[in-house]
């Protein structure tokens, strides 16, 4: 049977091979960590590439990591004919905002959508095969956009392959196989933990984007037990709009959890009373910092104020 496995909350980038479904590779993973598991955006049974997957209170990150950017390799292939300067030229007009229909098959409504894409790039061209890379907004379908680009080249195209070679922050060069996740949660089983543990990443890796605010050691457990947070127990803090999602970080740089502004970073500097956060999703357990807060009654913890 060998060893327990070290209970770690974090993000693990695989490299999903072609021919299981997301939810397959992710079900591997749990099963092999014996962890509840989440990911990060869903990559068809014929599609390869990074593949998200979230362990523990990590899955809690979903809703943020499935609306980053996704960046793809596409071998497009045309059903006539087409120069290098007329792929170039339809790849400029497929750079924007685009409108798109989910497919047919598809799980998800069939509403007429908007995406971005950030930039396309022609990467190389053999006979009638074109390699392209895509960035673009999250939910965006490659193989209707390769469908649309045919029918604009008036040959008609369609998706040949598709890699998908980042996801938010995470690249390619960052994933492990299965086989590979198999190997180092054999060796932790035996003792060895460390190869496991280099390859499961804090859950702070998913939030590269998200506004940070640092918390005052003394604030941080009252957070831990559901208080909101209020301007004196602030440090730092990023900018940040009313409405969005903050990191609530530690002065050492540790998750304690996510909130949301009550308040905007402009509006912070002059209020001397009331919540600016409002917890949302907390990962620190409670009595990892020591308690600084008091109770108002024997009900919920008092908003942090001192």
């Amino acid at each position: 049977m060998g060893g327990d496995l070290p209970e770690a909350d974090g993000l693990l980038v695989i490299d999903k091979p072609r021919g299981p479904s997301s939810h397959q590779v992710t079900a591997w993973v749990g099963e092999l960590l014996d962890r509840h598991v989440g990911h990060a955006g869903t990559l068809d049974p014929g599609v390869s590439g990074v593949l998200v997957v979230m362990t523990g209170k990590a899955a809690r990150l979903a809703p943020i990591l499935l609306a980053e950017e996704k960046e793809y390799v596409c071998a497009l292939r045309t059903h006539g004919e087409v120069s290098m300067d007329e792929m170039i030229g339809v790849t400029s007009q497929f750079t924007g905002r685009i409108y798109q229909r989910p497919p047919r098959k598809s799980a998800v409504a069939r509403n007429l959508r908007i995406r971005t894409v950030h930039a396309m790039d022609l990467l190389d061209a053999s006979g009638r095969i074109f390699l392209l890379r895509i960035r673009c907004d999250a939910g965006t379908y490659i193989r209707s956009l390769c469908h649309h680009m045919g029918l604009v080249l008036g040959t008609g195209a369609h998706m040949e392959e598709l890699r998908r070679t980042r996801s938010g922050d995470f690249g390619e060069k960052e994933a492990v196989t299965l086989q590979q996740l198999a190997d180092a949660v054999a060796l932790a089983r035996e003792g060895t933990d460390s190869p496991l543990m280099a390859m499961i990443r804090p859950p702070i890796h998913g939030l590269r984007s998200v506004p940070r605010v640092t918390v005052r050691d003394t604030a941080v457990d009252a957070i831990c037990h559901g208080a909101g947070l209020a301007v004196p127990g602030i440090v730092t803090y990023d900018e940040f709009s009313r409405g969005a999602t903050v990191a609530l970080l530690t002065s050492t740089g540790e998750l304690i959890g996510l909130g949301t502004a009550l308040v905007s970073s402009k509006e912070v500097a002059g209020i001397r009373h009331g919540l600016v956060i409002a917890p949302r999703s907390v990962f620190m357990e409670p009595g990892t910092y020591s308690r600084g807060w008091k109770k108002k009654s024997e009900g919920a913890p008092a908003t942090h104020t001192k």
